[in-house]
C-alpha cells in the first residue's frame, strides 16, 4: 500500500513538472511563465521527493533536506527574478 502511494505521488511530481511547460508555449508575459514554470517545478520536485520518501524510508535525512532545500531554494530565486525584472534596467 506504501509503494503504491508512492507510485502515486511520483506521477502527480511528473504531471506537475509536465504542466508547469505548458504556459511556456503561450502568448503570455515571460514573467508570467517563469512564474507557472517554478511553481509547478516545485511542486512536482516536493511531490516526486515526497514519494521517495515513501518508499525509501531509510533515507529521511537526506529527502527532507531535498524538500526544505527546495522550498527555500526556488523561493529565493522567484524573488530574485522579480526583484530583476522590476528595476527595468534603471542604473539609479
Amino acid at each position: 500500500m506504501i509503494d503504491l502511494l508512492g507510485y502515486i505521488c511520483i506521477g502527480i511530481g511528473v504531471i506537475f513538472w509536465f504542466w508547469g511547460t505548458f504556459p511556456l508555449v503561450g502568448n503570455r508575459s515571460v514573467l508570467f511563465k517563469l512564474h507557472s514554470l517554478s511553481v509547478a517545478d516545485t511542486l512536482g520536485s516536493m511531490s516526486i521527493v515526497i514519494g521517495l520518501l515513501l518508499k525509501i524510508p531509510r533515507e529521511w535525512p537526506l529527502l527532507i533536506l531535498a524538500i526544505i532545500t527546495l522550498a527555500i531554494w526556488n523561493t529565493v530565486l522567484g524573488y530574485v527574478l522579480a526583484y530583476c525584472s522590476s528595476s527595468g534596467g534603471d542604473n539609479d
